[in-house]
């Protein structure tokens, strides 16, 4: 699967393009219908200390599109609930297109 990174009033950071990546891998792993990710990291103003840093995920394969987004206090936080809607998503989609066949 291709990971294009895209980072909008946030530093790139290689530790954070890694984290993502293995997350993304292991979905990977477990669909293998899956074919490139797009995913960006933003900061925005919010009134509480446990949101306003975002990570959004756009994931393609097989014909469809997947996406999902988390604001929390951290990336990582954000990338991992971003990551467990995804594969809430995919596991749904794999269990139609299984029980279509």
């Amino acid at each position: 699967m291709q990971i294009n990174f895209e980072y909008k009033n946030v530093t790139a950071s290689e530790h954070l393009e890694q984290y993502t990546t293995e997350k993304l891998n292991d979905l990977d792993h477990k669909y293998n219908f899956l074919i490139n990710a797009d995913v960006y990291f933003k900061t925005e103003n919010t009134s509480s200390d446990n949101t306003g840093i975002l990570c959004g995920i756009r994931i393609e394969g097989n014909n469809v599109t997947f996406f999902a987004e988390a604001s929390k206090d951290n990336f990582e936080h954000a990338v991992s609930e971003t990551i467990q809607q995804l594969e809430s998503q995919l596991r749904k989609k794999k269990s139609k297109l299984l029980a279509s066949h």
